[in-house]
């Protein structure tokens, strides 16, 4: 294992697109596709756990989050809004820098900053919820980083991971579909190699007190331009764990 989870040129790949994480049309269009999905999961499933009523004006009011990898800010803001405490952590200070502007000119109260998952884990400090969302396919060293993770999270809080699977359908929808056919991501954005499984993950982070409690697939619907939960995970997936 390495000393960081920091892989210089992802951090520098992402870096150079900072000023296009808030531009709905720009390189980061996809995200902003997928992004109404998984924030319905997310708020699903914090709601549920801790017995919120999701028709308050702030129902997650008091509920300290983590999203690690936050970027440029597109999962903090909306968990902002719904009244929770968020941190939003990413390696590069590009994404934080924008990241900070957006939150000041959205009126919005979030703690940004720039460092590692690691880095914060040795603070001691520990989250409700900690999000982990298209960011573990993009580190140096997996198990490092999701023991770092793991060890973010309150005792009886979640954990949400979202990544791609490594499979021969992955590989044909996820890179040479979406980077080299329809021109969705910028060429090289993922890595085959980097892709983890379902399994791979769960072995890895029951190591440290995590237990995952659900799991859905994520998949794209041309017809309807939107992204949806399904059954399959053979390509993008999410799985929810719960600390011990």
């Amino acid at each position: 294992m390495t000393a960081t989870t920091i892989n210089a040129d992802e951090v520098k790949k992402f870096s150079d697109l900072a000023e296009q994480w808030w531009d709905p049309a720009g390189q980061f269009k996809p995200l902003h596709k997928f992004n109404p999905v998984r924030l319905a999961y997310i708020r699903e499933h914090i709601l549920r756990h801790f017995d919120r009523d999701g028709t308050r004006r702030h129902p997650l009011e008091g509920i300290s989050i983590l999203d690690i990898g936050c970027g440029g800010g597109l999962l903090c803001e909306p968990m902002a809004r719904l009244g929770a405490d968020v941190t939003g952590a990413d390696a590069s200070e590009r994404n934080i820098s924008i990241a900070r502007i957006h939150a000041e000119q959205s009126g919005l109260g979030i703690t940004y900053t720039a460092t590692t998952s690691e880095k914060l884990a040795e603070t001691g400090r520990k989250f409700d919820v900690v999000l982990n969302m298209e960011v573990v396919e993009h580190v140096a060293d997996v198990p490092l980083y999701l023991k770092s993770c793991a060890d973010l999270v309150n005792p009886g809080g979640l954990m949400f991971i979202a990544t791609i699977n490594r499979t021969a359908k992955a590989y044909a929808l996820a890179i040479v579909g979406a980077e080299y056919v329809l021109n969705w991501l910028p060429k090289g954005t993922h890595q085959y190699s980097k892709f983890l499984t379902p399994e791979e993950i769960t072995s890895i982070i029951s190591r440290h007190g995590m237990r995952v409690i659900d799991r859905t697939g994520v998949s794209y619907h041309p017809l309807h331009d939107q992204w949806r939960r399904t059954r399959d995970m053979s390509v993008n997936y999410m799985l929810l764990a719960q600390k011990d």
